[in-house]
């Protein structure tokens, strides 16, 4: 009798453990169709966007669109857009830098979240080989990307450029000689400000911090509204031709020292 008690007990424990992994296999499954789901509700392009940009030296790659300039590069831009935006939704700023004679490039991820593929980066140094100097950032979940591949490769990159973002607490710039850009703009309601305010210890001490007055989280790209967000006091353009401006005089300076 003794025995058969013992053997309904671990009869009893094996359903159990069956029972238990049954329902944690189920529970992942549901968890991967909710985030491939959520995943494909992207932030696309606004219309007024193609008014204005043109197809004109723009290549596109499965993993990346690349912005030409006339004649050759005087520097690469590896941009990684934020969660659940698509690359074109940046393609005004790509091709406004560009026009200044950079070659931009916006990386394209699996579903569209930049940690799914953060090291394309190097594919496409290796693309373009022949440009010499490169820079990287990203806006939002984009950037804290780029900052993980940049502290992993600083010796292939001239600088890194921070859209309403922040690096991880593992990746720690504050003893690092690189040159960092940070863009906060004052109406986001997205970012978590704490966060930025403690990835500020994360960066090097001549760390150049710029605001955009009026500009708000979406306005970083062009894609219309984004959840959360505040309502910004400046049109999408005019944050759009800021950034360029921000940029673009950041990598002259940093190029002259």
């Amino acid at each position: 009798m003794e025995t058969e008690r013992v053997a309904r007990k671990g009869l009893t424990f094996q359903k159990i453990a069956s029972i238990f992994a049954v329902a944690v296999i189920v529970l992942a499954l549901v968890a991967s169709v909710v985030f491939f789901v959520w995943s494909h509700f992207t932030y696309e392009p606004s219309s007024k966007l193609y008014s204005h940009v043109t197809e004109k030296n723009i290549v596109q790659r499965d993993d990346y669109v690349a912005f030409l300039p006339q004649g050759d590069a005087k520097a690469g831009i590896i941009f990684y857009p934020g969660a659940k935006v698509e690359a074109m939704s940046y393609g005004y700023y790509a091709q406004e830098l560009a026009k200044k004679g950079y070659l931009v490039t916006i990386a394209k991820f699996p579903l569209h979240i930049s940690f799914l593929g953060t090291n394309i980066a190097s594919d496409i140094q290796a693309d373009y080989s022949d440009v010499g100097t490169w820079f990287i950032g990203g806006h939002s979940l984009g950037g804290v990307s780029a900052a993980k591949y940049t502290y992993n490769h600083q010796k292939d990159l001239s600088g890194l450029f921070l859209f309403a973002s922040y690096p991880m607490n593992k990746n720690d710039f504050s003893r690092v000689d690189l040159p960092v850009l940070s863009v906060f703009a004052e109406k986001d309601g997205v970012i978590n400000r704490s966060k930025w305010k403690h990835g500020k210890s994360l960066l090097p001490a001549d760390t150049e911090y710029q605001t955009i007055k009026g500009g708000n989280h979406g306005q970083f790209g062009w894609y219309g509204e984004q959840k959360g967000d505040r309502k910004a006091t400046i049109s999408t353009k005019q944050q759009q031709d800021e950034l360029v401006r921000l940029t673009d005089s950041w990598m002259k300076t940093v190029g002259s020292k």
